[in-house]
């Protein structure tokens, strides 16, 4: 059998951070009142490989920041799995509610904030950042939402749910077995076998999506995959939410750099470079590319839009663009 132990209840403060800390890693733990009594309720099995834990605790909030990380590196990534109640999570740039009905994996080498009601009951899914690097890049690059009230993401859940039932009747072997079947599922949800976040985020979403889009415009390879890794969405998710905003990751992008370039076309600082090389530095592959997108977009060539934001210099005002000579008063 694997090691486990069954039912844990933790009545004081330091009991729960330290069986907590042991099962998650270094933290803050902060508690409404640390010298009130608590009911909290811990049971684990883990192998060499995986581990699962539930955990029930009563209010609570815990910060695992840079300092913690140096001091407790765990290597791992976990899957949490929300069984009753509220959860708050924030891992870099994002940040969700979790309830019954979505899970999140995230780093645990990576900072974060996590917070619950008094009637979170949660099982966390331990497995190696290594494992989870090896199938997934897209996985292993930060914090995901996954749904799990439907397609893979309810089999996770259901699967994860099954492990912590059946602990009794597995061995370490087809426990890992077990786990590893599990993984391969968590990756392909994070990878965007199934719909990733709530509908009702996905405002939010379109901002940051928006938001990071401008801030990133000119980099060469920026795509959907690298916008969902960096948000810590499935590119699966980003194309739903932009596509119920009627736009594609593609067409923001362009539009944003051709937004860039019309900026570093008017700009006297860009004056000595050529229209090549400015439609180059925001990403565009060909100036045949960018002319014609800039055509579409702003009714003009890049060269007229360059001569039409230049000032006009006194030698070029001839006479007789300067209109009929008015008559001398007396």
């Amino acid at each position: 059998m694997s090691s486990w132990n069954q039912a844990v209840s933790l009545s004081s403060a330091s009991d729960w951070d330290e069986v907590f800390s042991g099962l998650h890693g270094a933290s803050r733990i902060t508690l409404p009142d640390r010298t009130a009594p608590m009911t909290g309720r811990l049971e684990w099995q883990q192998s060499k490989a995986y581990g699962l834990a539930l955990c029930f605790g009563g209010p609570q909030a815990v910060n695992r920041d840079a300092r913690h990380i140096r001091a407790d590196p765990r290597g791992t990534y976990e899957l949490l799995v929300p069984l009753a109640g509220t959860a708050w999570v924030e891992q870099g740039p994002s940040s969700a509610e979790l309830r019954p009905g979505t899970m999140v994996l995230c780093d645990i080498d990576r900072p974060m904030t996590f917070a619950h009601d008094a009637d979170f009951l949660s099982i966390a899914f331990i497995m190696s950042g290594q494992d989870v690097a090896v199938r997934s890049s897209i996985a292993a690059s930060g914090s995901h939402m996954l749904g799990s009230d439907r397609g893979l993401g309810r089999i996770v859940r259901q699967l994860t749910t099954t492990l912590h039932e059946e602990r009794e009747e597995l061995s370490e072997t087809t426990f890992d077995m077990a786990c590893d079947r599990l993984l391969d599922l968590v990756c392909l949800v994070a990878e965007g076998g199934d719909d990733l976040a709530p509908t009702g985020q996905r405002a939010t979403v379109e901002a940051e999506i928006r938001r990071y889009i401008r801030q990133h415009a000119c980099d060469r390879d920026l795509d959907v995959v690298g916008i969902a890794r960096a948000l810590g969405w499935s590119a699966r998710y980003v194309q739903q939410v932009l596509q119920a905003a009627n736009t594609t990751s593609r067409d923001l992008i362009r539009r944003e750099r051709l937004n860039v370039a019309r900026t570093r076309l008017a700009s006297a600082s860009w004056s000595t470079y050529s229209i090549a090389e400015i439609a180059h530095s925001c990403g565009f592959g060909s100036h045949a590319s960018f002319a014609t997108a800039f055509r579409a977009e702003f009714g003009m060539t890049p060269r007229e839009a360059r001569q039409a934001a230049r000032p006009l210099r006194p030698e070029t005002l001839r006479p007789e663009t300067l209109g009929p000579e008015l008559p001398d008063r007396p």
